[in-house]
């Protein structure tokens, strides 16, 4: 029954699926500000994955003053005295990282008066899109745009002298976007959900919640603050390996701990690594072959715990430190003033602690009240389809991550 389940799981997850596995992701774009007596320097940075949610075609429409360019100067706007800041010309191209594009250009303002940024970069596309726009005045300030608060207020000043009337966003609205990434980051969640289905005990709970939030809150502090900041793409193929492996791992358990679980993962890994030293996917060779041996390793430590839990948490805790680097992206790339990381940083974990917290609290008490209630196992079956489904969307995940050419 359970491996029937899973083929059917697999099957309805990958017809299922978006197109890209990088789709959960959160939606964000990022601007930089300089202002002159009549009118702005801006710079716009994006990551190319966004640019699939427009009808333009990357290999042609990306160069200076094509279609995406002028996307970006016609939803990207400052306005002045209530008049619209017009481009003096076409945005143009910048040099990029891989996977990202950045435009630049100059706005000058036919009015005087009150400065507004005004951001409807993808919204229509994306309504949960996050704008981050920086404004290098006396001080630099940013400040997240969304689309129920699109704008943001500059007083009139004098030109390159104009600062925010208001102050950019403060410790309560990076504790709401927190709480937001995590609600919109299903992949996270599905990690999440994949350690409370076999969760017995409230202090099993404990551990595996509390060896995930250490871990993802030392890896984001130090992502935040400059001093390691590994490849996104891998990043995010290893948050889909941690996915399918905890989940498989539930299966494992439940059906006795055969051998065919642990020979498959390891063979695959291998595969893949062969794979990735022909020069294929965004997951070096040597990384997907430590994957292989620590899968082998684990699977191996587990067959002999007559205990499970204080494992399942350590191993909690190693994934959370990838998961960590995911969480991190969102901030990282709007490359905060020192004055204001460390307001920043508490506040967006915080609230990451926060939106898990209300999720676990939501979801373990239901499982264990369907342990205690149901009929025949009906629990059992929860789990094992609940499990199958969740691996095989993070294998989805993984492989898309993995294999991404791009």
């Amino acid at each position: 029954m359970t491996l029937r389940v899973a083929l059917a799981a697999v099957c309805a997850a990958f017809a299922l699926a978006p197109a890209s596995g990088l789709a959960h992701t959160r939606s964000a774009s990022y601007s930089s500000w300089s202002f002159e007596p009549d009118g702005a320097q801006v710079e716009l940075r994006i990551p190319l994955l966004e640019l699939t949610r427009l009808p333009v075609d990357p290999a042609r429409d990306l160069g200076s003053g094509g279609p995406v360019a002028l996307y970006f100067a016609d939803h990207l706007l400052l306005l002045q005295g209530g008049a619209r800041c017009l481009p003096e010309a076409p945005p143009v191209a910048q040099q990029a990282p891989r996977g990202w594009v950045e435009y630049r250009w100059r706005l000058r303002c036919p009015a005087s008066g009150a400065r507004v940024i005004e951001s409807r970069v993808l919204l229509e596309e994306a309504p949960s899109h996050l704008h981050f726009a920086r404004v290098a005045a006396d001080a630099v300030q940013e400040r997240v745009l969304t689309e129920a608060d699109p704008r943001w207020v500059l007083d009139a000043g004098d030109g390159a002298k104009a600062r925010p009337t208001l102050e950019g966003t403060g410790l309560l609205g990076y504790v709401r976007l927190g709480v937001l990434h995590i609600l919109s980051g299903y992949d996270h969640l599905a990690f999440v959900l994949a350690l409370l289905l076999l969760a017995s005990t409230l202090r099993e709970v404990a551990y595996l919640v509390t060896a995930f939030t250490l871990a993802h809150s030392i890896t984001l502090a130090l992502a935040v603050l400059g001093v390691l900041r590994p490849d996104a793409a891998a990043v995010e193929s290893l948050i889909g390996f941690s996915i399918a492996l905890v989940a498989a791992e539930n299966g494992w358990l439940l059906s006795g701990r055969g051998a065919a679980v642990p020979v498959v993962a390891t063979s695959a890994l291998c595969a893949l690594a062969a794979v990735a030293a022909a020069g294929l996917g965004a997951v070096p060779a040597g990384a997907l072959l430590g994957l292989a041996l620590f899968s082998l390793c684990h699977f191996g430590l587990l067959a002999r715990a007559e205990r499970p839990a204080r494992l399942r948490a350590a191993v909690a805790f190693a994934f959370g430190l990838v998961h960590g680097f995911g969480f991190a992206g969102v901030l990282a790339e709007m490359e905060l003033p020192p004055q204001r990381v460390a307001h920043a940083l508490f506040g967006f974990n915080a609230g990451v602690e926060l939106g898990q917290l209300g999720v676990v609290a939501l979801i373990w008490p239901a499982l264990r009240a369907l342990e205690r209630r149901s009929p025949q196992g009906l629990y059992r079956t929860v789990a094992e389809v609940g499990s199958a489904a969740i691996c095989a969307l993070g294998l989805y995940w993984f492989l898309a991550r993995a294999l991404a050419t791009s």
